[in-house]
């Protein structure tokens, strides 16, 4: 099994910085794809970004120029910056991480406000 503990939510001011990180743990050996998704109220899941254990990443256009997702394999962690941030972007973030065996495994959610 693997376990999956998000941190770095909070409030933050239109145009500021948030970093999240994601720390997992358990059989982490199996794990391929690692990325973030996004709630807000009312709205359905997103994809914000995701990173391959080769670490090819891919963003989605909404955030694309203001987040940055990374991944450290040996401590196996993965990092979204997020820059720029904008009311929008106001969520609950999730991290995910999926195994060869094509289980995904989630986070509870950290929650990301960003305020005007």
């Amino acid at each position: 099994q693997v376990h999956l503990v998000e941190s770095g939510g909070g409030l933050v001011q239109a145009g500021g910085s948030l970093r999240l990180s994601c720390s997992a743990s358990g059989t982490t050996g199996t794990l391929t794809t690692m990325g973030w998704y996004r709630q807000a109220p009312g709205k359905q899941r997103e994809l914000v970004a995701d990173i391959s254990r080769s670490k090819s990443a891919n963003l989605a256009d909404s955030v694309k120029g203001r987040f940055t997702i990374s991944r450290d394999n040996p401590k196996n962690m993965v990092y979204l910056q997020m820059n720029s941030l904008k009311i929008e972007d106001t969520a609950v973030y999730y991290c995910y991480a999926d195994r060869i065996t094509g289980i995904r495994t989630w986070g509870q959610g950290t929650q990301v406000t960003v305020s005007s």
